[in-house]
């Protein structure tokens, strides 16, 4: 059963530890199709980073897949987005 991890803002580690998520994987079409600029402002508090491991973990090109952490999320329905998937060199910074 999923439980409250309150300040976690990994994605890779809420979903292994089955922490509860609002599915936000959508923002990951919205990315793809958006334009050459995204701006996300967001409250504080409000999973900027969250989102942004999200995206990290998603686009970021590794030796080992993270498919896996993206399965039963609403991304999962679009494979046309998920070719997507593991593609990318990601430069993070937090």
């Amino acid at each position: 059963m999923p439980h409250f991890r309150i300040g976690t803002d990994d994605f890779k580690k809420l979903r292994e530890d089955n922490g509860y998520f609002v599915d936000k994987s959508l923002l990951i079409k919205e990315i793809i199709e958006g334009s050459d600029v995204t701006l996300l402002p967001r409250p504080r508090r409000f999973g900027k980073t969250l989102n942004m491991t999200m995206l990290r973990y998603f686009f970021e090109k590794t030796e080992t897949s993270h498919a896996s952490l993206f399965k039963s999320l609403q991304i999962s329905d679009f494979p046309k987005y998920m070719d997507h998937q593991g593609k990318y060199p990601v430069i993070y910074i937090s």
